[in-house]
């Protein structure tokens, strides 16, 4: 059973049976393999794990198929591969973090772009049907890794008091600024990987089971008895597929503005002025 089909199962099977009880977090905690216990926590090997780890072969297989032969005239494989790779170099890092210090951060930025595209994609292709990033382990543990460069560059340039003292726009008059000091800290080291993470979380998860309502939905639809709810069934599926182009455009969209927020706090973090 794909992703849709056993969130849509978890939903309706909750509460021994009754669709009045929502369903609990422990509901939708299904491994495929569990390898032990440690204290209170399990550990195992879940869905999620699996297709993350697919998508990283296969993209390391893209890349090293695409461009190890790679020519002056490109072949259509290299082609493809390099517009991506110029999608995230000039209209990513270049423009967010600015002529002199880009380069470095290509590669970080590049990965993360082609890492959240594919697994947002992986919501919509069959059988896989589940977005990696619908889980919020996933996008904690790839903000963490902008926190930690962006933090870094930045105490590293600057210096560790530099970095605190560049968080205070000059001119600002003496009474505010402990305000605003007080906002900015909250900023760097709360606010942005806060809403970084839960701004992909929350629209992958959200998009997963909009997706899942008109397509399971529909299904239970038409294989009731009643013939109006079979034609009701006609247009939840045309929903559906609706839907589904919709949720494409979204899950690019979101790779692109995680990526996008990720060069403007590096280029934040190596400006000379706030």
């Amino acid at each position: 059973m794909n992703a849709l089909g056993t969130t849509l199962t978890v939903m309706s099977t909750a509460g021994g049976g009754n669709a009045h009880f929502p369903p609990s977090a422990d509901e939708f905690w299904q491994p495929l393999v569990v390898l032990g216990h440690l204290g209170n926590q399990t550990i195992a090997i879940t869905r999620p794990m699996v297709v993350m780890t697919l998508t990283v072969i296969g993209i390391s297989v893209w890349l090293v198929a695409t461009t190890r032969r790679a020519a002056i005239v490109p072949s259509k494989s290299q082609w493809f591969t390099e517009q991506i790779y110029n999608f995230a170099r000039n209209d990513v890092a270049r423009d967010m973090i600015g002529t002199k210090d880009f380069m470095r951060f290509v590669p970080l930025l590049f990965s993360m772009f082609v890492l959240i595209l594919v697994n947002n994609w992986m919501g919509i292709i069959p059988p896989v049907q589940l977005p990696t990033f619908g889980r919020i382990g996933f996008p904690i543990a790839l903000t963490l890794v902008v926190y930690a460069v962006y933090h870094w560059i930045g105490i590293k340039k600057h210096g560790l008091g530099g970095y605190f003292k560049m968080m205070i726009p000059p001119g600002l008059p003496v009474l505010l600024v402990p305000f605003i000091f007080v906002l900015e800290l909250m900023t760097f080291f709360v606010t942005r990987p806060l809403t970084l993470a839960l701004r992909l979380f929350g629209n992958m998860f959200a998009g997963h089971l909009l997706l899942a309502v008109f397509i399971v939905g529909g299904s239970q639809l038409f294989m009731s008895d009643a013939v109006g709810l079979k034609l009701v069934a006609i247009p939840a599926w045309i929903m559906a597929f609706v839907m589904t182009i919709f949720e494409a455009l979204i899950q690019f969209l979101q790779a692109y503005i995680f990526v996008l927020l990720a060069a403007s706090y590096i280029g934040g973090a190596l400006a000379d002025e706030h």
